[in-house]
C-alpha cells in the first residue's frame, strides 16, 4: 500500500444506494452520466466529502502520524507472514522497520536493513558503513538497541538464522525472623535477545569465590541510592563457596602449608574489611591481598601465621604443631622483611601493615606466643610510607575522584586510633590537620566506616591527651583547648535524621551505616575529649549524658555474627571505660556480646571486652575501699602487660 493510496482510503467516503433517473440529454449531462456508468458497476454510488480535520493543521497532524503508525504496523504484519518464506529472497524484500526488541510475532528468520525514515521516531540513526560494535551480552542497559543489533548490516550476521532467545529470570526471597520463615516472595521476568546465553556452568564456577559480591552488588542494576545492598537476615541461606579453590590468581606455597593458605582465604580474609566489602564488594580480596599474595613472600608469611592463629584459636588447638607454624612463618616474614628493606619499600610496607592489621581480626587475648609490638612495626611503617612520599599521594579512581592509596589509608586509620591506645600524638597528625583544613580525604569513610572529618578531630584530641600526660599545658589550658575541640566537633555535626542502617527487606543500606557509624565515633570522641578535663568523672552527669546518648546511637548499628560490631572496637573501649554499673549502656554491650556468640572471644573485639571487665573490676574494688574510681583503661593494660590495638 503506498502512502498516496493510504491518505485516499483515510477520506471519508459516504455510500449512498443509486437511484434510477432519466437520462439526460445535455452533453454535461453525458459525460456525468458516462462517470456514473464507469464507477456505479456495482451498483453503488461513492461521493467522496473532505473530512472534517482536514481544515486543522493539528489535527491533520495527528491524522498523518496514525497513518504513518498504520503502515508500519502493516509492514510488520507483512514480515510475519514471510516467515515461510524461502530464505534466498532478493535484495528488494522490503526492509524492516524498527530497531526495537523483537518478539515471536515481529521477528523474521531473513536478516534485513532499511535506511532511516525521515520522520520515524522509532528508527534512530545508524552508520551501516562501520563495523558492528559488540558488547557484554550481560549488559543490556548500554544502549537501546543493545539488544536488536543490526544483522543484516554486515555479512559476519549472515549465518544468525535463528529466532531471539527469550531469557526467564526467576527472582526468589524469603525472610525469616528468629529462624523462622515468615514471608517468601517470588517473581519472574521475561526478555529476549539476540546474543546466545552462555555456558552458566563455567561462569558460575569461575566466579563462585566472589559469591558475596553477586547479591550484594545491585547499584548498577537497580540505580539505588544505597549503593550495594546484601540480605542481612538468610541466616538460613546456604554456606558461600570455600575462596581459596576458586580464586585465580596463582600463589606459590608449599604443600604443607596450602592447608592454612586455604583456611586464610576462606575465613580470616571475610574478617578483616567488613566495611570496605560492603562498600566496594570484592575490591580488598581482588585488589589488595590476593596480588599481594602472590607476589610478596613477605606478606605470604604473615597471612600464613595468621591463619594458624585463626585455626588455634576458633578451633581450641593445643598442640605443638600449630604452635610451631606460627612461629615459622612469624620468623619467616620477619626474615623476609630484613631482607627487602632496602629492595622493595611497597612490599615491605604492604607485609608490615598486615603484622599489625591483621592480628585485629584473629587471636584471643592470651597470645602466649613471643612476638613483635604492633607500635615498633608501626614504627618501621611510618619510615616507608614517608621514603615513598605516600601521606599527599592521590591515585585516580574510576569516575575521575582523586583518593590517597590504600596502603596510606590503612596506616593513618592505625594511626590515629593507635595513638589514642600509646597516649601520644599520631605520627602523621601534622599531615592530618592539613588534609582537614584543605577539606581532603584519607580514604577512611570508605575504608572503616567513620568520615575523615572525625577521625582528624580524633587525631587533635590525642595530640591534646599527650600534652596534658606530658605535662607541656596546664590545666587552664587543658580546659581552654577542651572547648575549642569541643566546637569543632560540633562543626562535623549534620542535620539528617537518624535510620536504621537494615531496611525492612534485611537488606544493608551503605549510606545509613556510614552515617551511623560516624555518630558511634562522634560521641565517643566527645567521651574521649571530655576525660580529659582535669578531675573528669564517670560519675559526672555530663558524662551520663553522652554514654547514654551512645548507646541510643549503637541501636542504629546492625549487631550478630553478620553485623558490624567489630567495625566498632575503639567507640565501644571509650564508652565503656566511662559508663556506670548500672547504665544502659553496659546492658546493650553484654546483649550486642551475646548475639555475636563466639565472634566476640577472638581479635580486637574480645581483647576490648577482656580489658572493659577488667577496667570494671578494678573500679567496682576502688568504690568498695572509698579511694577514687577513675580508673584509666590505658593503665590497666599497663599493668597486665598488654599491647592492644584496639580498632
Amino acid at each position: 500500500m503506498s502512502t498516496k493510496s493510504a491518505a485516499g482510503t483515510a477520506k471519508s467516503a459516504i455510500v449512498v444506494a443509486s437511484k434510477q433517473s432519466p437520462p439526460k440529454s445535455s452533453s454535461a449531462n453525458g459525460k456525468e452520466s458516462g462517470k456514473m456508468h464507469r464507477r456505479s458497476r456495482s451498483g453503488l454510488i461513492c461521493e467522496y466529502k473532505r473530512p472534517i480535520w482536514w481544515s486543522n493543521a493539528e489535527q491533520r497532524k495527528q491524522m498523518k502520524e496514525t497513518i504513518k503508525n498504520s503502515i508500519k504496523r502493516t509492514k510488520t504484519n507483512e514480515k510475519a507472514t514471510q516467515q515461510m518464506a524461502p530464505a534466498h529472497l532478493g535484495a528488494d524484500t522490503p526492509p524492516g522497520l524498527s530497531h526495537s526488541l523483537p518478539t515471536s510475532a515481529t521477528y523474521s528468520i531473513t536478516p534485513r536493513t532499511r535506511a532511516p525514515s525521515v520522520d520515524s521516531p522509532y528508527t534512530p540513526y545508524q552508520d551501516f558503513s562501520q563495523p558492528p560494535q559488540l558488547h557484554d551480552p550481560y549488559d543490556i542497559y548500554v544502549q537501546p538497541n543493545g539488544l536488536s543489533p543490526p544483522y543484516g548490516a554486515n555479512a559476519h550476521y549472515h549465518s544468525y538464522s535463528q529466532a531471539p532467545y527469550e531469557v526467564d529470570i526467576k527472582t526468589e526471597r524469603q525472610m525469616y525472623v528468629n529462624n523462622v520463615p515468615t514471608r517468601k516472595d517470588s517473581s519472574t521476568s521475561t526478555f529476549s535477545t539476540y546474543h546466545p546465553p552462555p555456558d552458566v556452568t563455567s561462569f558460575a564456577a569461575e566466579n563462585e569465590w566472589i559469591h558475596g559480591d553477586i547479591f550484594e552488588n545491585t547499584t548498577e542494576i537497580f540505580g539505588t541510592e544505597q549503593g550495594a545492598d546484601y540480605d542481612f537476615f538468610a541466616q538460613e541461606s546456604p554456606p558461600p563457596p570455600p575462596l581459596a579453590s576458586s580464586h585465580s590468581v596463582h600463589i606459590d606455597v608449599d604443600e604443607c602449608d596450602r592447608p592454612l593458605l586455604d583456611h586464610f582465604i576462606d575465613h580470616v580474609l571475610r574478617l578483616t574489611f567488613p566495611i570496605l566489602e560492603l562498600n566496594q564488594p570484592g575490591s580488598a580480596r581482588a585488589s589488595v591481598v590476593l596480588p599481594a599474595l602472590a607476589t610478596n613472600r613477605c606478606y605470604l608469611h604473615c597471612c600464613l601465621s595468621m591463619a594458624a592463629i585463626h585455626l588455634k584459636s576458633t578451633q581450641r588447638m593445643q598442640d605443638e604443631q600449630i604452635d610451631s607454624d606460627i612461629m615459622r612463618h612469624r620468623v619467616e616474614c620477619v626474615q623476609a622483611l630484613c631482607a627487602a628493606i632496602n629492595e622493595d619499600h611497597q612490599q615491605v610496607l604492604e607485609a608490615t601493615l598486615g603484622m599489625i592489621f591483621f592480628p585485629c581480626s584473629v587471636g584471643g587475648p592470651d597470645g602466649n606466643l613471643p612476638d613483635i609490638a604492633w607500635h615498633s612495626h608501626f614504627e618501621a611503617a611510618s619510615t616507608l610510607v614517608r621514603k615513598l612520599q605516600l601521606p599527599h599521594t592521590m591515585e585516580q579512581v574510576d569516575g575521575g575522584k582523586l583518593q590517597p592509596p590504600f596502603n596510606m589509608s590503612l596506616a593513618s586509620w592505625i594511626d590515629i586510633l593507635g595513638a589514642t591506645m600509646m597516649g601520644r600524638s599520631p605520627l602523621f597528625a601534622d599531615t592530618y590537620r592539613e588534609k582537614n583544613e584543605a577539606g581532603q580525604t584519607s580514604g577512611l569513610s570508605q575504608l572503616m566506616g567513620c568520615e575523615d572529618r572525625v577521625m582528624y578531630m580524633i587525631s587533635e584530641i590525642a595530640c591534646l591527651d599527650a600534652l596534658k600526660m606530658n605535662g607541656t599545658i596546664d590545666d587552664l589550658q587543658v580546659c581552654e583547648l577542651v572547648q575549642s575541640l569541643a566546637m569543632h566537633l560540633d562543626a562535623t555535626e549534620t542535620r539528617c535524621p537518624m535510620e536504621y542502617a537494615v531496611s525492612s527487606s534485611g537488606a544493608v543500606k551503605p549510606k545509613n551505616l556510614a552515617t551511623n557509624i560516624t555518630a558511634v565515633f562522634r560521641l565517643a570522641a566527645r567521651i574521649y575529649l571530655c576525660s580529659i578535663v582535669p578531675n573528669a568523672s564517670r560519675w559526672d552527669d555530663s558524662m551520663g549524658v553522652l554514654v547514654e546518648r551512645l548507646s541510643k546511637v549503637l541501636d542504629f548499628v546492625p549487631s550478630g555474627p553478620d553485623g558490624f560490631d567489630r567495625s566498632l572496637v575503639w567507640p565501644l573501649l571509650i564508652g565503656g571505660s566511662m559508663s556506670t554499673p548500672n547504665s544502659r549502656f553496659r546492658t546493650m554491650l553484654e546483649a550486642r556480646i551475646t548475639m555475636l556468640g563466639e565472634q566476640a572471644e577472638f581479635g580486637s573485639f574480645g581483647r576490648m571486652v577482656r580489658l572493659l571487665r577488667e577496667v570494671w573490676r578494678q573500679a567496682e574494688e576502688s568504690g568498695n575501699a572509698g579511694e577514687g574510681q577513675n580508673v584509666h583503661w590505658r593503665d590497666v593494660m599497663k599493668q597486665k602487660g598488654w599491647d592492644f590495638l584496639l580498632i
